[in-house]
């Protein structure tokens, strides 16, 4: 993979996460009420529930914000997969078959963008400070 393509995929990536985030942040509160009714009858306890659901926009937003400005971007590229694997876990658990693909997507991108940030992640904050 070249540099510019990778770049575009992180860029992508990044601007998913980081939108996700910003959206969800300054309405917080009702976020999560949004999250905690969806999971009212799964197995998942509330307990679990509540503070993944005040946790989860906030990693979005600093995954996104690292990918997109190219920082601690394998930390920040495999941290977004983990998220995003919660996520699927989450969504199978409610049976919201709709939201899957585009999750099972923001996986795909972030283990591919993992196999080559050594190689690729040319235009990125970790290559100025690098230097």
């Amino acid at each position: 993979m070249n540099a510019t393509t990778f770049l575009l995929l992180r860029l992508a990536i990044g601007a998913s996460m980081l939108g996700h985030g910003v959206v969800r942040l300054p309405k917080l509160a009702a976020f999560s009420n949004w999250m905690v009714t969806s999971f009212q009858q799964s197995m998942l306890p509330k307990a679990l529930v509540l503070p993944f659901s005040y946790v989860l926009p906030i990693a979005e937003f600093l995954v996104g914000l690292l990918v997109v400005l190219g920082l601690f971007t394998k930390s920040a590229l495999v941290a977004g997969g983990v998220v995003m694997i919660l996520l699927i876990a989450g969504t199978t658990l409610i049976e919201n078959w709709e939201a899957l693909g585009s999750q099972l997507i923001h996986v795909a991108f972030f283990a591919i963008l993992v196999q080559y940030v050594q190689t690729a992640n040319l235009y990125s904050l970790d290559q100025l400070f690098k230097k």
